[in-house]
């Protein structure tokens, strides 16, 4: 190992004059970022990324449920990569105590073993367009928010319908810029996935919550789905007789070795980013979102943890749930320490600063642009409260007990004016039901109702409480309450429940103690959204005045600037390199890790497979044992190193995982990781704990995207699942 050690650290960046660019760039406009990227390796043009008359990049790369994660063609048969993660829900969907496919993982040897998933759908980009002029010819200053909101509303829908009418397309007018800028996004979505390929978890979520968002990282993070279509192509639900897709463009894969300063891009749909914030925006998102997420779900997964770990079949049932409320608990608390040690308040301070000074410089900026900063600290202020509450509904109430979410579906079904057809009703009540209770206990739900409507009690103004508060006190409480609740309401029992659905009286249904609440507490968040409407528009009219103001002063800096808008889960691409960083860490980190050089503090990019059997020795008999267990077919082909033509020339190893400097955030899973010949060399899965920030301030000497390597992902397939059909219909490159 000594001698891999010291082979990573000669490969230090040479490259160092040569940065990646920060931000994530909207397709159709990359060709004003080519030369930067031909500075930093890409050898093909901007037409092999985006194109709306050739087949090209974006074909190959889709968004999984509308941006959850990301996923991408790998064959000319429709075969998709993408996380283990973002496969997770579909791993346990598909699971049974006999069946484990969490633990077990699978490996379907042909096209009749591969599992339809239900829900789970692809959304290939066909093309997008600018359509600010088309939006804005039709709005005016003199407009309210509400009636801006309206015309906008109802200009998209004329585009959208031009576009898709007669045809197989969907598509969706996003705003860019905070309402600056408008884009049109076309899009052929498949429905017929299913599931081909998994390691077990003890692989695809190897370290788990520990090493989540860490680096070094080991995890064989990816899973493999298919995409099937209609016998004509088109998209179309499962059925027996769809076929494979023909792929229009795929992904060749390279397995040559991966050197540190090599090219690296990754296209995918990122979820979310809040870059332009003002100071006052960046305080909220610490002392509310992250504050309130922080507390709510530390109370939530404590609970779910001391179930899980007492009962195999509530393990796997709550595994998802529990995985989800965890990753982004440990972010919030990441993003808050990351924001004040950038100082990013601070900085936020030093632009709105230049700004005014830019505004009071012209008297016509000045009336336009000069109370735009003012609007949004007032409406901040004064609806805080509001916020607060908002919020605590939000983690302790909707992503709280699953009685009210359960509740709020029925409560749909069965509305009349929405359904009314009592047949059908009934049948997809029945299908719901059959798919909740699989992976429901009533009591776990009653503990988490009992105690996180305790926090949203204990830390939210009454003014904003729920009716059904009253109702608790009066009957003593909330455990007294919860007791009732739970043995007489038909959404805490799979049989009153279906016995309901028969006997289907909405009349009845509605006066069911949990739609009851369910009733109450939505009328509370109806409440509050009312009292804080008018504050968020007047809020939103200041970011937009804002930001058209931030982009102007920008241009006339520098009429060659490049400015991203902020992701918004529509496709983007970010390009960089393969690139460590420096960061000092504890002694007792870097004892088990291959990456991290103590004498400099150096974290190399890349990390190797003989590093499994060494983060197992040193968590044997912690309570973190079970998260770094190899399983015993893994560790006799790292100990007999029988790593087939996977194992890096160099380095007579595999590496495991890489880092780059590209510019991701949730939605980006999954999204492949491409060379400079376009070629696949990872899947990216995560970011780095040391810089949580990412999100709203990016940082250049921190920020690194956390990716598995290809050739790791094609060992597992080859030699651990031996699905050797799947690497045969693949393209390699050497």
């Amino acid at each position: 190992m000594k001698r891999i050690f010291s082979l990573f650290f000669a490969v230090l960046l040479i490259f160092s004059s040569v940065r990646a660019d920060e931000g994530m760039w909207l397709l159709s406009l990359i060709g004003k970022n080519y030369q930067k990227m031909k500075a930093l390796g890409f050898k093909l043009t901007p037409e092999d990324i985006y194109s709306i008359n050739h087949s090209s990049m974006k074909d190959a790369v889709a968004a999984m449920n509308h941006g959850m994660c990301t996923m991408e063609l790998v064959s000319p048969k429709g075969l998709m990569l993408t996380n283990h993660h973002c496969g997770y829900h579909a791993l346990q969907q598909l699971s049974t105590l006999e069946n484990n496919y969490l633990r077990d993982g699978f490996w379907a040897r042909s096209y009749e073993e591969e599992l339809p998933v239900p829900g789970m759908t692809a959304w290939f980009l066909v093309r997008m367009e600018d359509v600010t002029d088309k939006v804005m010819k039709e709005l005016n200053d003199q407009m309210s928010e509400s009636e801006r909101d309206a015309v906008i509303r109802k200009v998209s829908r004329s585009l959208v319908k031009e576009v898709t009418e007669g045809s197989d397309y969907e598509a969706e007018v996003r705003e860019m810029f905070d309402g600056n800028q408008y884009f049109l996004f076309i899009y052929r979505i498949y429905k017929d996935i299913r599931l081909v390929g998994a390691p077990p978890e003890a692989i695809g979520k190897f370290g788990g919550d520990v090493d989540n968002w860490m680096w070094p990282r080991h995890t064989g993070d990816f899973s493999m789905f298919r995409i099937y279509t209609a016998p004509d192509g088109s998209p179309a639900e499962y059925s027996p007789d769809n076929i494979p897709l023909e792929a229009k463009y795929y992904l060749p894969i390279s397995i040559k070795s991966i050197q540190e300063g090599d090219y690296a891009q990754i296209m995918g749909f990122p979820g979310s980013t809040s870059r332009y914030l003002t100071t006052w925006e960046v305080k909220n998102v610490m002392t509310h979102e992250n504050a309130i997420r922080i507390k709510v779900r530390e109370e939530k997964l404590n609970i779910l943890k001391s179930y899980m770990d007492k009962d195999p079949k509530i393990r796997l049932q709550y595994a998802s749930k529990y995985a989800s409320s965890s990753n982004y608990y440990k972010y919030s608390i990441g993003q808050n320490r990351d924001l004040k040690r950038l100082k990013v308040i601070k900085e936020k301070k030093k632009v709105q600063k230049e700004f005014m000074k830019w505004v009071n410089a012209d008297p016509k900026r000045k009336e336009r642009y000069g109370n735009a900063l003012k609007m949004i600290h007032d409406a901040l202020k004064n609806s805080a409260d509001m916020d607060v509450a908002q919020k605590y509904w939000f983690e302790a109430i909707y992503l709280g007990p699953e009685i009210i979410k359960e509740a709020l579906h029925v409560r749909a079904g069965i509305n009349p004016q929405v359904n009314a057809d009592p047949d059908k009703v009934k049948e997809a009540l029945e299908n719901y039901a059959n798919e909740f209770f699989e992976n429901y206990n009533a009591q776990v739900d009653k503990d988490l109702f009992i105690n996180l409507l305790k926090l949203y009690k204990e830390n939210v103004k009454k003014e904003f409480y729920p009716s059904v508060f009253e109702d608790i006190e009066q009957k003593g409480g909330l455990e007294a309450y919860a007791n009732e609740l739970y043995s007489k309401s038909f959404l805490t029992d799979k049989e009153r429940f279906l016995k309901a659905i028969n006997e289907f009286d909405p009349e009845s249904m509605m006066a069911d103690p949990g739609m009851q609440l369910a009733q109450s507490v939505l009328n509370a968040y109806f409440q509050i959204r009312s009292l804080k409407q008018d504050y968020d528009k007047e809020s939103r009219k200041g970011r937009r005045l804002f930001m058209e103001g931030y982009m102007a002063m920008k241009k006339q800096m520098d009429p060659n600037v490049l400015l991203y808008p902020d992701a918004n889960s529509t496709e983007r691409l970010t390009y960089g390199t393969v690139k460590g960083y420096y960061h000092e860490k504890d002694p007792e980190f870097y004892t088990t890790t291959d990456s991290y050089d103590p004498s400099t503090h150096y974290f190399r990019p890349f990390t190797v497979i003989e590093t499994y059997l060494d983060k197992e020795k040193h968590y044997k008999g912690t309570p973190y044992e079970k998260d770094f267990t190899v399983p015993q077919k893994l560790r006799k082909l790292i100990e007999n190193k029988d790593y087939g033509q996977y194992a890096d020339p160099k380095l007579g190893t595999i590496v495991t995982c890489f880092l780059t400097n590209n510019d991701i955030t949730g939605g980006n899973s999954g999204s492949p990781v491409i060379n400079g010949n376009g070629e696949l060399i990872g899947l990216a899965f995560d970011g780095n704990w040391e810089a949580m920030s990412g999100d709203i301030e990016y940082d250049e000497d921190l920020q690194r995207t956390i990716c598995v390597d290809i050739r790791f992902v094609l060992f597992l397939i080859d030699k651990y699942g031996e699905d050797h059909r799947l690497i045969e219909e693949m393209k390699i490159v050497k």
